[in-house]
């Protein structure tokens, strides 16, 4: 089983693709949540024996979509018994515009990390918040929690912006990182 696994919705397949990227330079497993906002018996069994969990979820309307919701609330037998107490989390976003309430959806999963007993891992990079940045640099987005990316909503799959990929793939190997400390 992989020490890391990121759990993720993807509404257009933007959110996957950022996934598959940032496990491909790790030995991060991914874990779909379905159309219907399920997961099957083996996905649940590779979330319970990860050391570390990784939520990543479009913004749709301020916050994680339906799917991830109903994702999370059928985690609540879990927090009762405290089976991911101590977990190492992160997550990651996407959306349309540069805002768009990202930071609010990595707050709610930060706080659903929490309640689960958790330990988050911020984002631990400096913005790229100069007049030479451009938005292939490094968190460009400045995020601090977790990992922001912005798509224009005419923006295929295929034209996510580099820098917001790589923002996320330092961020994963980051996660690994701790854990490794942690173990």
């Amino acid at each position: 089983m992989s020490k890391l696994v990121i759990v993720f919705f993807s509404g257009y397949g933007h959110t996957r693709k950022i996934a598959e990227a940032a496990a491909a330079d790790t030995d991060a497993l991914l874990v779909e949540i379905d159309a219907n906002g399920d997961l099957n018996d083996e996905q649940w069994q590779q979330l319970h024996a990860a050391r570390g969990i990784i939520f990543a979820a479009p913004t749709y309307m301020g916050n994680v979509p339906w799917q991830f919701k109903k994702f999370a609330d059928a985690t609540s037998a879990l927090w009762a018994k405290r089976a991911w107490q101590d977990k190492v989390f992160g997550g990651f976003t996407n959306s349309a515009s540069f805002n768009g309430d990202k930071q609010v959806t990595l707050i709610w999963m930060q706080t659903l990390a929490a309640q689960h007993g958790g330990i988050w891992v911020s984002l631990g990079l400096l913005p790229a918040n100069t007049k030479q940045a451009d938005r292939n640099d490094i968190n460009t987005l400045g995020g601090s929690i977790g990992a922001l990316i912005q798509t224009p909503a005419d923006a295929s799959v295929d034209e996510i912006p580099h820098g917001d990929i790589e923002t996320v793939k330092i961020y994963v190997a980051r996660i690994s990182e701790i854990i490794n400390k942690l173990d």
